[in-house]
């Protein structure tokens, strides 16, 4: 399965962003709203999709949409947190959880 066949949209009324891949919701990362921050608190991809980079995409344009809305990003999933930790290009609009 290659990229060209997935997209990344928003859901603000379930407050996620979903992955569709061949138009089937197949992953998907949860966040809520607080103030100026996006707290993402869970990402899910299909098993069906392991390997193939899709759970990177959906984690990507998540976090391009959240920047590019001047919202600060708050990586409480574990996935989120460790994209993070692997992309230092979004550093500057993470606020890490409290330990």
């Amino acid at each position: 399965m290659s990229n060209a066949n997935a997209r990344v949209r928003r859901d603000d009324a379930q407050q996620r962003y979903v992955l569709e891949v061949n138009g089937e919701e197949l992953g998907s990362a949860d966040f809520k709203d607080e103030g100026n921050q996006r707290v993402f608190t869970h990402t899910a991809v299909d098993p069906s999709l392991k390997g193939q980079g899709l759970g990177s995409k959906l984690v990507q344009e998540a976090l391009e949409d959240t920047r590019g809305r001047n919202r600060r990003i708050v990586p409480v999933c574990e996935f989120v947190a460790k994209y993070l930790e692997r992309h230092t290009e979004y550093e500057s609009s993470v606020d890490w959880p409290q330990q």
